[in-house]
């Protein structure tokens, strides 16, 4: 189990941390043991300090571009495809009751093996991983977060600002029809998206409308 990172520069000594790194409640508890849910919560924050140093020194971005980003690549779907690199579904120690991990529970071991990496050694430890693993899916600008809509909602909500979609545009034969779609914020358009749907080309539209608020 310690050389579950070691292609990407890391062995973990302490393998008793890591084990409970890999136990779900639901083992933990058959076994009267401890679970990764506080090593989750300290990997959380951990992989957030990283993501925004990264993030800060990197690009020239906006505090609110940056934050949107960090979300983009610690989100559940951006850790579920993390762990998929070092197939850390196999070592994670379930209950008899779940057959399998799911997309939360995998995402949520690899926040607590985070949190194993800087315990053992520190922050360096953590950017180490961050930067051969996950930096190589911010260059080429991976898309974990694929409901824009509801993203962008959330986000003028907390200034009660009001979002409508507008098709601008309908081109192409019936069967493989275009559609251009602007999003507009309090009668400002915000971004503008193509789509072979009505409803991929507002996700386009307000994917840009959100990455480009700051």
């Amino acid at each position: 189990m310690k050389n579950i990172y070691k292609n990407y520069g890391i062995v973990i000594e302490n393998e008793k941390l890591l084990d409970i790194a890999l136990t779900h409640s639901s083992f933990a508890n058959e076994h009267n043991l401890e679970s990764y849910e506080r090593l989750e919560y300290l990997g959380d924050a951990t992989l957030e300090i990283v993501c925004s140093e990264y993030l800060y020194k990197n690009t020239t971005l906006e505090e609110g571009q940056m934050s949107r980003l960090r979300s983009l690549y610690v989100c559940e779907n951006a850790l579920y495809e993390y762990s998929k690199d070092i197939n850390l579904s196999k070592y994670i120690k379930l209950g008899n009751g779940i057959n399998q991990a799911n997309k939360t529970i995998i995402a949520d071991v690899f926040e607590a093996t985070m949190a194993v990496i800087y315990l053992e050694k520190g922050l360096d430890g953590v950017r180490t991983i961050f930067n051969n693993l996950i930096v190589p899916y911010i260059e080429r600008k991976e898309d974990f977060l694929m409901d824009y809509k509801t993203l962008l909602q959330e986000s003028v909500q907390t200034v009660r600002k009001s979002v409508t979609y507008n098709l601008i545009d309908e081109s192409g034969p019936a069967h493989h029809k275009t559609f251009k779609v602007e999003v507009v914020i309090d009668g400002l358009v915000y971004g503008v998206g193509i789509g072979l749907s009505k409803k991929e080309a507002e996700q386009n539209a307000a994917k840009e409308a959100y990455m480009k608020r700051a």
